[in-house]
């Protein structure tokens, strides 16, 4: 009897282990989906809203040139297509890591001025850039923009990239800035830590010409504006004006009494982005200001705004920033463009 009890207990565990066996060998079931079911709450979701948010970064300089960071919020007013606008936020200057685009015109049109080009490049990317802080690209144009050198914060590369650069070819200027002000919008390495900000400059040594661009002029500044990028240009052209110099008549001044188409592009690149057009006669007019551009990028305010009254519409709008101190000058972009947002994805249709 007690073996009997045995066996049929013995053969119950192993009906109960083949069970067990087959149920784990099926794929789980799953469950339903209702409809109607709600969804739980996530309070990890983030928020999605949209802002219409003007950011403004601006330099001062008194009269003699030298930088003035000692304004507060309250000695500032900021006007969006003339109407006055309530500052949001407000910083003054902050020392923030450079990104820095160069970009050098290799076409036919400035054979003649390369070696005036790639000495001016090494001349600021050497009074400029830091090491272990700031990085630039370098971006050459003929017939098309080509990036010869991706951010880098070694000098001694930059400088041995731009001097094996040649000229010919046509003269893609608005390809270039548009090219260039996308990649430091969207490449721009992010320094190490907590605050991720960083000054987007485009430094453009061209003489301004342009015929073979697929981009116009206005786009290439409205990329620019749009990614925060101040533009510095430094013209190449060589219509200049000699004269003498009048306490040493023997003595002939090179100088530029009139600008050129060119140079009247380049001014309209810098000027609408808050930067500065030079024209120098030789490298050696350029290294004051080079130093100047270098402490100005790094001593800027920024100011924030929301345009009252108004939702993203996608068209240009002028900004003009005003302080009531009247030994200053400032240096801002001139306008942005309200780029709509995007419309929320549509729900499928179950």
């Amino acid at each position: 009897m007690k073996k009997r009890t045995l066996w049929i207990a013995i053969v119950a565990f192993l009906t109960a282990v083949a069970a067990v066996s087959a149920q784990q060998a099926q794929p789980p079931a799953q469950p339903l989906a209702s409809p109607q079911a709600p969804q739980e709450a996530n309070p990890q979701a983030a928020i999605v809203r949209s802002v219409n948010l003007v950011e403004v970064l601006f330099s001062v300089v008194n009269k003699r040139q030298k930088l003035v960071t000692d304004l507060n919020r309250e000695d500032f007013k900021v006007f969006d297509d003339g109407v006055e606008q309530e500052i949001s936020a407000f910083s003054q200057p902050t020392d923030l890591p450079l990104r820095i685009g160069m970009v050098l015109d290799t076409s036919n049109s400035i054979r003649e001025r390369l070696k005036f080009e790639q000495d001016a490049a090494i001349e600021f990317l050497f009074n400029a850039l830091r090491r272990g802080k700031d990085q630039a690209f370098l971006m050459t144009f003929d017939d098309g923009p080509q990036i010869i050198r991706d951010f880098t914060g070694d000098t001694g590369d930059l400088r041995d990239t731009i001097l094996k650069q040649r000229a010919g070819g046509g003269t893609s200027l608005y390809d270039a800035v548009y090219a260039a002000g996308d990649h430091l919008l969207n490449k721009s390495p992010l320094p190490p830590g907590l605050n991720p900000d960083v000054r987007r400059v485009l430094v453009v040594i061209s003489d301004g010409d342009d015929n073979s661009s697929n981009r116009s002029r206005g786009e290439s500044i409205e990329m620019a504006q749009r990614a925060g990028v101040i533009v510095y240009a430094i013209s190449t052209s060589t219509d200049w004006i000699s004269a003498e110099d009048e306490k040493n008549p023997s003595k002939r001044i090179n100088r530029k009494y009139e600008k050129g188409e060119g140079d009247r592009v380049l001014d309209q690149l810098a000027g609408e982005t808050g930067g500065r057009a030079f024209f120098p006669y030789k490298v050696d007019d350029l290294g004051q200001s080079f130093l100047d551009i270098g402490d100005e990028l790094r001593h800027q305010y920024a100011l924030s705004y929301s345009p009252a009254g108004r939702t993203a519409d996608g068209k240009y709008h002028t900004i003009r920033i005003r302080t009531d101190r009247k030994d200053v000058i400032l240096r801002a972009r001139k306008g942005y463009y309200s780029v709509p947002a995007a419309a929320p994805a549509k729900s499928a249709t179950p």
